[in-house]
């Protein structure tokens, strides 16, 4: 198959029609609620889901949700005024902040970054990453932490491998109470949750096991990130939010999907990656975007890997 770029291209009319058809079912026949429910945070991805539950349920039987805690950015709350206002369905806010401090969240969290930066302390800000671009460098999946002074510099370090482990396991609480919340009110409405992780999340692993990963159904993880984007556009998914870089929305500095974890442009990954998933070759996939076949093989590569290495997030118990 030769490459084009087109090849991620969708009918929004289409996709849309199909996706709603298959909620209702779903929802309606299969699960046999009433409704749904939709954590919100102001992102692209749960943006999306809710305008397309609120297109199959109607807003009425629709129930959106917000749940920041400390570390939330408050522009989170702005955009996600903007999405309500839209779309109009019920709507609750759940402070998730004396959660967090009940399971000692920040507290074991920070016990890992202070092994590596003695001096982190209040006032300072934190974020988990790995460096480099796919496209730039060849190099491994090694995480960095960086701490922010309240004076704004900056120092980044390699994490040891107990220190990213205690971090992320502190760090997924976050995610786990989230879910366990709107769990609370799909049962109290006999409702369904719907999860909003897309494709790139789903098949990569870029998800939390029983947190954002727990949803009664998945309307988007068949979509590369790129195709919610022309979905949420169809949808008139607020200009604010699709103009929005994607955030992690864990860490208390700033900090993109591409810099935690994807390490490259989301229009250039899914560009390969749906093409190799098409059978095209990665001298044609090279030459269509004006990159060298090392660097597709590479990242070729590196999605093989997380694929791989991330197979149990998507397995049932055994």
């Amino acid at each position: 198959m030769s490459f084009s770029k087109d090849l991620i291209k969708i009918d929004p009319r289409i996709e849309t029609e199909k996706i709603v058809a298959k909620l209702l079912d779903d929802v309606g026949n299969k699960l046999r609620k009433r409704g749904a429910v939709v954590g919100v945070s102001g992102g692209i991805d749960s943006s999306l889901v809710l305008a397309l539950c609120v297109t199959a349920f109607g807003n009425e039987r629709v129930l959106a949700i917000g749940m920041p805690e400390k570390d939330s950015s408050p522009e989170n709350f702005i955009v996600t005024q903007k999405l309500i206002d839209k779309f109009k369905p019920n709507f609750t806010i759940e402070d998730l902040t004396a959660a967090q401090y009940g399971f000692k969240t920040y507290e074991r969290r920070d016990e890992a970054i202070k092994k590596v930066f003695p001096e982190y302390d209040l006032g300072y800000k934190v974020k988990i990453g790995i460096p480099n671009n796919l496209l730039e460098k060849k190099s491994l999946n090694v995480f960095h932490v960086t701490i922010i002074a309240p004076d704004g510099a900056e120092k980044s370090a390699r994490l040891p491998i107990n220190e990213y482990l205690q971090i992320v396991a502190a760090s997924n609480f976050k995610q786990r109470s989230r879910m366990c919340m709107l769990y609370y009110h799909a049962e109290r409405l006999n409702y369904a949750v719907i999860g909003t992780g897309n494709k790139n999340e789903h098949a990569l692993g870029f998800f939390v096991k029983y947190g954002d990963g727990g949803a009664d159904v998945k309307p988007i993880a068949h979509l590369f990130k790129s195709q919610v984007y022309q979905l949420a556009e169809y949808l008139e998914v607020p200009e604010e939010i699709r103009r929005r870089t994607p955030t992690t929305d864990t860490y208390s500095a700033e900090q993109t999907q591409e810099e935690f974890f994807f390490r490259m442009p989301y229009h250039t990954l899914d560009l390969i990656w749906a093409a190799w998933e098409q059978g095209c070759s990665s001298a044609d996939i090279a030459a269509g975007l004006d990159i060298n076949v090392d660097q597709v093989d590479f990242i070729i590569k590196d999605i093989q890997q997380k694929q791989s290495t991330t197979n149990y997030l998507r397995m049932e118990p055994l």
